[in-house]
């Protein structure tokens, strides 16, 4: 974990998280406010089971991490984050049946079976505006410029520490992410590691 320590050394909050929305395979990178790129994901194509590989960049010179579904079935998987050497980082579940109607997600420490973050949508029927109107032919083009979710992430004890945020954009995914609160590095990695992957199963969620 020390090379994504280091890759995270110094970043400057606001982030950007983006990816492309016609990919083939989901991309997306992580810029902070001066322009830095902090990560670089890509998703495999052609894989049962989710596996998100972490860059320094798009060079993909440099591999950070790789995200992992333990299971085939994705509704209750859970993404485990591990660093280049295999160390782990931790985890990240959706939360069963609550994800239905407002996306719930749940990180772990590594080795742990209760959760040190709760990550929720904020407010489900933005959600749901958005994706009617995304499917409605030119209008839908326009659809982040007037609905964005966030999705809050809180201590157990619900002291917000982080919000991801979606942006307006045309042909691309864009969302701010924001630090709120005090984290320990590997805290951070995690969350991080974690809005990338909600990020990609929501999009899947439609």
């Amino acid at each position: 974990m020390d090379d994504l320590s280091h890759q995270l050394q110094g970043i400057q909050y606001p982030l950007d998280l983006s990816f492309k929305l016609f990919a083939l395979a989901t991309q997306a990178t992580v810029t902070d406010s001066s322009g830095r790129t902090v990560l670089y994901t890509k998703q495999k194509l052609f894989k049962f089971r989710e596996h998100v590989e972490i860059w320094t960049d798009k060079s993909q010179g440099t591999r950070l991490a790789h995200i992992k579904a333990n299971q085939l079935i994705d509704w209750s998987a859970r993404y485990f984050s591990t660093d280049a050497q295999g160390g782990e980082i931790g985890s990240v579940g959706r939360r069963g049946w609550r994800s239905i109607w407002k996306a719930h997600y749940e990180t772990f420490n590594p080795g742990d079976s209760s959760p040190d973050f709760s990550i929720q949508e904020e407010n489900p029927w933005v959600k749901v505006a958005d994706s009617i109107l995304s499917d409605i032919p030119i209008i839908g083009m326009a659809s982040g410029y007037f609905f964005q979710p966030s999705y809050l992430a809180t201590r157990t004890h619900g002291q917000p520490v982080m919000r991801l945020t979606k942006q307006p954009a045309f042909w691309e995914g864009r969302f701010k992410i924001e630090k709120m609160g005090e984290l320990n590095p590997r805290e951070e990695l995690n969350l991080l590691l974690s809005y990338l992957m909600l990020v990609i199963l929501e999009r899947q969620r439609g």
